[in-house]
């Protein structure tokens, strides 16, 4: 089983967005050293609680500063660019960094509907559309091609190496998953956001996998992960997320707020999610042994071949705590993770 890392450049409370995206770099050379094998970073618009509006130009950053694990997006949001400007830049970003780079396509808009219209005038915002279309121009100007007599089979996409960025489609419904699937697409389901469809996401996706695509299925799952030495202390690191989402439900995003004011603020509070009912939780909290026989049991269950853990901690050295207690239980060091 692979572990991957998914990064939000999250701003912490009391920081600014410069540090947020100075400890995703810091983040990045740490799970490259402990034999992580992919690390992604996402994509949001005007907010403070995230401060990645372009992975693209993360991606780069981290490839230059790291030397075997996979760098890509989670994800690229289609919606608002033209699919042949994107081919280009993650063809360049093939072309530094070969063999390395990943391009996670998301359907979101990562953004209010005043954004999502300023990034893309005149398109429709619903998160839907024409992105089924857009997702197989993608794949068309990245290797695919086009039929006979299309109007793009005569562009060239630059620059003209050899291969080109691995394309991922990630998502949050058992819709996805089957667009995936039919695509023949590796896919990564955000339990993380729903999941009480995780299991069925994994099942719509191989029941509807194109193998006369001569790729194989490989279902990957987006789950938050918060791990220290002892209970106590994850439960205290995971409090600052409890809060974070409690604000999201009522549409207030601000920074990650600090443990300590996370928990004096959630007493007498009535959290959305604390009565979900779902298969696996939500987030893994605890210490490395809890944490590793939750995500075995999950990937015996679900087939899963890979987690793309999420880990929203509010202070930048727990944070990298908790991924190096994670890559310890799974004995990741020295592993092999540049090239699948």
């Amino acid at each position: 089983m692979k572990l991957s890392v998914l990064d939000q450049s999250v701003v912490p409370e009391g920081s600014s967005p410069s540090d947020a995206l100075r400890n995703s770099l810091d983040l990045a050379k740490l799970a490259d050293r402990l034999g992580y094998h992919r690390y992604w970073v996402a994509e949001h618009h005007a907010t403070s609680s995230f401060a990645g509006p372009a992975p693209e130009i993360m991606v780069a950053r981290i490839a230059a500063e790291t030397s075997g694990i996979r760098v890509g997006s989670g994800g690229v949001l289609l919606s608002h660019y033209s699919p042949l400007k994107v081919a280009e830049v993650f063809r360049v970003l093939h072309a530094l960094s070969p063999g390395r780079i990943d391009l996670g396509i998301g359907r979101g808009t990562g953004a209010g509907s005043l954004e999502a219209h300023a990034l893309s005038p005149g398109q429709a915002q619903d998160g839907g559309g024409d992105f089924p279309a857009g997702l197989a121009e993608l794949m068309g100007f990245l290797g695919d091609g086009f039929p006979e007599g299309h109007p793009y089979a005569r562009i060239e996409v630059m620059p003209a190496v050899p291969g080109g960025p691995e394309i991922w489609l990630l998502g949050a419904s058992t819709g996805s998953a089957v667009m995936a699937g039919r695509l023949g697409l590796p896919y990564v389901f955000a339990h993380f956001g729903r999941p009480q469809l995780t299991r069925a996401a994994a099942e719509a996706y191989r029941e509807n996998f194109d193998h006369g695509s001569g790729a194989r299925p490989r279902f990957s799952v987006g789950i938050g992960v918060y791990c220290a030495q002892t209970q106590e202390e994850a439960e205290a690191v995971f409090a600052s997320q409890r809060l974070f989402r409690l604000r999201m439900s009522r549409n207030v995003l601000l920074p990650l707020p600090a443990p300590e004011t996370a928990l004096e603020l959630l007493r007498g509070e009535v959290e959305p999610l604390a009565s979900e009912r779902s298969e696996w939780p939500r987030c893994v909290v605890g210490d490395p042994g809890q944490v590793r026989d939750e995500l075995e049991s999950m990937s015996r269950a679900l087939e899963v071949e890979e987690f793309i853990v999420l880990s929203t901690i509010h202070s930048p050295k727990a944070r990298m705590r908790s991924y190096e207690l994670l890559a310890e239980a799974f004995e990741l060091a020295g592993r092999n993770h540049a090239i699948d």
